[in-house]
């Protein structure tokens, strides 16, 4: 039997990349290798970091009766009031699950506009969507919520308990913990943020570029009128990068302005920081008081080299790091657990195809891509330098047609995703909208997190899959295609009324049919 040990020092690059999972079968044991002491395997997956994205995918994977375990390392929830946004994207993958009702008090909507690279734009025209406006929603409390999402189905989630080591065998992978307690699951993913132990420990590579620029960003009072602050940004805004303050409703802007010479990057920043840092670069402090948040960040663009590595995975920080420029990376993660839960779910309860849980890593990694060449383009945007200042108001005037504009909000929100299904019409391989149907909306009908065939021909079935896909039949359905299979995160498998045609693409996706 194949059994890697990863403790303090990761393994040489000769143990990297060998699946220990290839071949297995749910519910058979191998007999374990010689002297080795495994402890039972109690839990389907254990999950390192209770963030949004280790929450999510605790929630996802007991929708499928999953037993999970949430380790995290910090004894309390973080305290940190930063706000996030939630896109477009992210609340519709809400909304499938029940959760926006929940979310949607907490936050404060604003514009689905002015994203990229901060390019003052409106809302584009024809956004495909129900939920076409950004989330503004305290990152310790979208945490909270998740959490407690995720604990409501029967996951368990233990606080002050941080992964020092594992070893992973074709039967599962034993985990220590600090205090020496080891567990048992038969699988491990890694959510435990861009420092992530987990990824050090397997020895995936993590290449990209280090932090060069620190950035002070936070939202405030300030004491002066608002047609002072937009003439004092234009003026600075054609010599210094990054810089702005941008309203965020009652009196509260936001304030980004750069961090050189501020102290200890360990060190929380301070109001007086924002206030010294505003004076250098504007010549005025704007009267900044009573502050919400305060934050610094760097500019570090990182992607995982594998998402996978036998029965251990990496998802959202753990996965790729990238400057907060348009605010995608909260999001990025919890779409993340999205893609992965089901599948994985899937490999555990037996009905998967052995390939489902390679097209995690084959849809996602690309996603990722995309996001950091998208933030690394912002961040040229928001240079002081002749030629991107040119750049930028090239791209200033293009973004005046809708096209433009609204491709580029498509990429920042994450509607515009297409995974690679094959050859097919345009909507195959992309998210569906949340269309009328007759019992409704359809994402109410997604929140058992199974796939869905929705059927205007009426003449469809799923047949021996209705264990794990559900039916609609409705010819009235807001929709220009007679039949379209939905996997669990929303995204089109098929389109047609071919009846065999559909058997093969739900063996593609859900495995075998049930006798």
């Amino acid at each position: 039997m194949h059994s890697q040990q990863f403790t303090a020092e990761p393994p040489s690059s000769d143990g990297v990349g060998h699946d220990s999972t290839a071949g297995d079968v749910p519910g058979v044991r191998r007999s374990p290798a010689s002297g080795a002491d495994h402890a039972p395997l109690v839990f389907d997956v254990i999950i390192a970091g209770c963030g949004p994205t280790g929450a999510m995918l605790a929630a996802e994977l007991r929708l499928h009766d999953v037993r999970v375990l949430v380790l995290e390392k910090e004894t309390e929830p973080s305290s940190f009031v930063r706000i996030v946004g939630l896109h477009i994207r992210s609340l519709e993958l809400m909304a499938m699950r029940g959760l926006l009702d929940r979310v949607l008090p907490h936050g404060r909507r604003r514009p689905a506009a002015g994203f990229f690279a901060a390019i003052p734009k409106p809302v584009p025209k024809g956004l495909d969507s129900a939920y076409a406006y950004l989330l503004g929603i305290p990152q310790p409390v979208i945490e909270r919520l998740l959490a407690e999402h995720a604990i409501e189905l029967g996951a368990q989630v233990r606080r002050g308990r941080a992964v020092i080591g594992f070893e992973q065998d074709d039967e599962g992978v034993t985990v220590e913990l600090a205090g020496g307690e080891r567990l048992r699951s038969r699988y491990l993913v890694g959510c435990d943020g861009a420092r992530s132990t987990v990824r050090k420990l397997l020895g995936v590579g993590f290449p990209g570029e280090p932090s060069r620029n620190e950035t002070l960003m936070g939202e405030m009072g300030v004491g002066v009128p608002q047609e002072e602050i937009a003439a004092k940004v234009r003026e600075v805004g054609e010599t210094r990068q990054p810089f702005w303050l941008r309203p965020f409703g009652e009196g509260v802007y936001s304030v980004v302005v750069p961090a050189e010479g501020v102290g200890d990057r360990a060190e929380p920043p301070t109001l007086e920081d924002f206030r010294r840092q505003l004076r250098a670069v504007a010549g005025t402090d704007f009267g900044v008081h009573s502050p919400r948040w305060l934050s610094r960040f760097g500019d570090a663009t990182r992607l995982a080299e594998r998402y996978r590595v036998g029965r251990v995975l990496l998802a959202g920080d753990a996965a790729h790091i990238h400057p907060p420029i348009g605010g995608q990376g909260l999001n990025l993660g919890v779409q993340d657990a999205f893609n992965l839960g089901w599948k994985l779910a899937g490999r555990i309860r037996g009905w998967a195809p052995e390939t489902l849980l390679d097209t995690y890593q084959a849809e996602r990694h690309p996603v990722a891509e995309d996001v950091l060449d998208n933030t690394r383009a912002q961040a040229e945007l928001l240079s002081a330098e002749p030629g991107a200042r040119a750049v930028r108001r090239l791209l200033t005037e293009l973004m005046d047609f809708e096209e433009v504009n609204r491709r580029l909000i498509e990429k920042i929100t994450a509607i515009g995703i297409r995974y690679d299904f094959g050859e097919g019409p345009d909507l195959l391989g992309r998210r569906l909208r949340d269309i009328e149907v007759k019992q409704g909306h359809l994402y109410g009908l997604l929140r058992r997190g199974r796939g869905l065939l929705l059927d205007r021909t009426e003449r469809l079935t799923v047949g021996g899959w209705s264990d794990r896909v559900d039916y609609l039949a409705d010819p009235t359905a807001d929709l220009d295609v007679p039949g379209v299979l939905l996997r669990p995160d929303g995204h089109v498998a098929w389109i047609g009324e071919d009846q065999r045609d559909l058997g093969d693409h739900l063996s593609r996706w859900f495995g075998e049919p049930a006798g």
